[in-house]
């Protein structure tokens, strides 16, 4: 018997094993600290595992004797920390840390996690084990709402629901979806705490669907540890969680630009005209997508070739070098199934790089593409030949990469992974797949380029793979009205997780007999507010704007020219996203009452100043916004609405719901066609006229787009932006600080102020009074009708620099 097939058997026998092992019922029979936490031993001889892993947040590890021990996935790696104060009592061991009380009943064993003197959430029976599967039961509260779960169209309040956990394609969906590309064994409770089960295997997450009080985790097997966060609002809880899953590094700035993508370019001949095609519309354009063709002239027969199509690729190399001189980033896609009619597999089977059978051979299978194996991420040799491919690529010019079918696609179950030198089946890995695959490319990438951000656009992953740069799209969605509708949901939903830069192929990728305009140009607006532009479909009806009519051109233009005036704002929010864990879509109950928005799915927050409510139905004149309190206005025409109300919006093709709130800072740019040829030495900040009188303020982050060293070596600037409010009064200060290599060292601020209640009296500009029979002179500019003003503020990059407005 060889090892595979020995090693294989074991495994599988592990799921076999008639266990009727768990903490229900059992009690405490001894404790210890350790350089990590505190370690109790049961009496059943399970031990648990306490451990703070930063503010508000610990993992619990459950071992039993004998079992084997799965790595974990969902935290980065930390210093080891200890509890502030570990106090026992008589019926109970309560241990303090950052922001976060663990009490731990003796008998029967129960851990309940508080926040203050609160308790959060608490074990009911706590972990579980019996014959072929594991898991943890914790008590659910009457009234209290859970997302989670991951991508799923099931509402942003997921109670009720049983979840498979297991990575696995919908094509074509709409309006309703149990399962998807990418799950989250993790929910966010709107009794601020958050729950995460790192366990990668084949499960399901009942979030009270068979008990009603119960939230039940259950696997196949795997790792037997969860881990709690607990905060003061949503906010908290998702940005502490963020901070132990691992932060998403800075993408490079051009990841925010608008990207032409199709299924998919057949030539280098017409990926060339079709980036012309832009150049000509005077549309902007910052990326190219390559899809499967590059490496075969057919969809099916050629997956894993790896290498160019040179019949119709003939000079690759000389087309990447063409767009890096026009600023065109190129991206290709890849996948890891090695085809045996490709090129590569003996190559991959003679260098152990595929996922093996029982037989201990490279397994085989069919799938839609052709007879394959698949790569096994999971294994050191195995990434080591992959990555020679890329590396080839990322010689050639290649600036970004694109991991398609990473569920896998299809994984038959008696696949053998080899896994930190045990092999183990593809039920107890299936969900980090993507996680693996995104680190290595992340890893590696950075490693050769150390000068380059890498750029990885992924369909599936495992809670925490945004450390690895990972930017995950919502799949094969329909290309029809019902499948826009879910694309906030599914956003908002991962974006609280830490996978913030969730987008959808713009204008829906499936199906589809027409080109119908509305629609696609609705995506458009909508994908104005993503982490990510990029239409894409397949090719019977062309995702490109400059393939359609002119107004459509127009309209998608200016719709991707707003996008690129708007990429000082949008890269302020990537910053926040890098430095402190903030999506960049937001849920109304991020910032707002719980109680009233938690459940809302059709508008959302980009950032904290705007609210996008985009129009997800045909024909229609009118929209409904539901705003949140304050005072917000219409960003199209300035009319100001006050907060707490639904408002019906008038909206046409070019119109949509789009809100700014009062008193908000908003740095824009003129559009450019490429976010190299940005001009951050002129910005045009707007600020909105707050009638309640309320200070704001606002970070802008900049620095040269590329450095991914950035953040460390802290080199970036920041303007930070006030609005200050007295008696007849409005100040408007920024304040530079930091700085980069190649900044500008003198910008002009246009200000521009909407909503004022009257024109000013006078202006103080530094150290100039400017009378208001003088503005014109002064190229002070008051529009009464709209009840607009504008100047223009020299700002150097020291000391505050100002402009107040007077009224009496």
């Amino acid at each position: 018997m060889s090892n595979a097939i020995f090693n294989g058997a074991r495994i599988l026998l592990w799921l076999l094993l008639p266990l009727s092992v768990a903490a229900q019922g059992a009690s405490l029979s001894e404790y210890q600290a350790y350089d990590k936490g505190v370690v109790f031993t049961l009496d059943n001889q399970v031990q648990v595992y306490v451990s703070p892993q930063g503010e508000g947040t610990v993992e619990v590890h459950y071992q039993l004797a004998g079992q084997p021990e799965f790595p974990g996935q969902a935290l980065s790696e930390r210093p080891a920390q200890r509890f502030e104060l570990l106090t026992e009592k008589t019926d109970s061991i309560q241990l303090d840390g950052a922001g976060i009380r663990v009490i731990a009943a003796k008998s029967p064993f129960r851990l309940s996690f508080l926040s203050g003197d609160e308790v959060k959430v608490a074990e009911a029976g706590g972990f579980y084990h019996f014959d072929d599967k594991l898991g943890f039961r914790f008590a659910l509260k009457p009234g209290e709402k859970l997302m989670g779960g991951g991508e799923r169209v099931l509402g942003m309040d997921r109670r009720g629901h049983r979840m498979p956990l297991y990575n696995r394609a919908h094509y074509g969906y709409t309006t309703q979806s149990e399962q998807m590309y990418y799950s989250l064994p993790a929910v966010m409770s709107s009794d601020n705490y958050a729950l995460v089960f790192d366990n990668t295997a084949r499960g399901f997450l009942d979030i009270g669907h068979t008990e009603s009080d119960v939230l039940q985790f259950e696997a196949v097997g795997g790792r037997s540890a969860y881990i709690v966060t607990v905060g003061n609002s949503l906010a908290e809880v998702s940005q502490r969680l963020v901070a132990v899953t691992g932060r998403q590094p800075l993408p490079p700035r051009w990841a925010l630009g608008n990207f032409a993508s199709r299924f998919g370019y057949r030539s280098q001949n017409q990926t060339e005209e079709v980036v012309e095609m832009f150049n000509q519309q005077d549309i902007p354009l910052d990326a190219v997508v390559l899809d499967l063709y590059w490496f075969g002239p057919e969809v099916k027969g050629h997956m894993g070739n790896l290498n160019w199509d040179k019949q119709a690729f003939p000079e690759p190399e000389s087309m990447i070098k063409g767009f890096q001189e026009q600023g065109v980033q190129t991206v290709l896609i890849t996948e890891p199934f090695i085809l045996t009619t490709s090129s590569q597999f003996e190559s991959a089977a003679n260098s152990n790089a595929l996922a093996l059978g029982q037989d201990g051979k490279p397994k085989t299978f069919e799938f839609f593409f052709g007879n394959t194996g698949l790569v096994d991420v999971f294994s050191e040799p195995a990434r080591d030949w992959f990555w020679q491919y890329y590396q080839r690529l990322g010689n050639q010019g290649v600036a970004g990469w694109w991991g398609d079918l990473g569920e896998p696609e299809v994984h038959p179950a008696e696949t053998l992974h080899s896994w930190q030198g045990q092999q183990v089946s593809a039920d107890m890995v299936h969900n980090a797949f993507g996680h693996q695959w995104a680190k290595m490319l992340y890893s590696r990438t950075l490693k050769q380029w150390p000068k380059r951000r890498p750029l990885v656009l992924m369909r599936s992953g495992f809670i925490g793979s945004q450390r690895y740069g990972m930017i995950p799209w919502t799949g094969d969605v329909s290309r029809s009205w019902g499948g826009l509708k879910p694309q906030i949901e599914l956003s908002l939903q991962m974006g609280m997780f830490g996978l913030a830069y969730t987008h959808s192929d713009l204008g829906g990728f499936a199906g589809g007999e027409q080109f119908d305009p509305e629609l696609y140009l609705r995506w458009l607006q909508l994908g104005v507010f993503q982490p990510v532009f990029r239409p894409h479909a397949q090719e019977d009806i062309a995702p490109e704007p400059v393939f359609h009519s002119e107004d459509v051109i127009r309209q998608a233009r200016d719709l991707i020219r707003l996008r690129y005036q708007l990429l000082p704002y949008n890269y302020s929010l990537v910053y926040e996203n890098s430095l402190f864990g903030r999506p960049l879509m937001r849920p109304l109950a991020y910032h707002y009452d719980p109680k009233i928005w938690f459940e809302e799915k059709d508008q959302f927050l980009w950032g904290e100043s705007l609210l996008v409510s985009p129009v997800t139905e045909p024909g229609v004149e009118q929209w409904p916004m539901d705003l949140p309190e304050g005072h917000w206005y219409n960003y199209f025409t300035d009319r100001m609405h006050a907060g707490g109300q639904i408002v019906e919006l008038p909206v046409d093709q070019e119109r949509f719901g789009l809100m700014v709130k009062a008193g908000a800072i908003l740095p824009l740019i003129d559009a450019v066609n490429r976010t190299s040829k940005a001009d951050f030495s002129r910005l045009n900040v707007h600020h909105w006229y707050d009638p309640e009188g309320q200070s704001s303020q606002f970070r802008y982050f900049e620095d040269d787009g590329k450095n991914p060293k950035a953040i460390e070596k802290e080199q970036f600037a920041v303007l930070n932006f006030n609005a200050g409010y007295a008696e007849k009064l409005l100040r408007l200060g920024v304040m530079p600080e930091g700085g980069y290599k190649g900044m500008p060292t003198k910008r002009t601020i246009n200000w521009q102020i909407h909503g004022l209640p009257a024109t000013p009296k006078r202006i103080q500009l530094g150290a100039a009074v400017i009378a208001q029979e003088q503005f014109a002179q002064h190229s002070v500019l008051w529009d009464a009708d709209n009840r607009l003003l504008s100047l223009s503020l020299p700002v150097s990059s020291d000391g505050e620099h100002s402009v107040t407005l007077y009224w009496d």
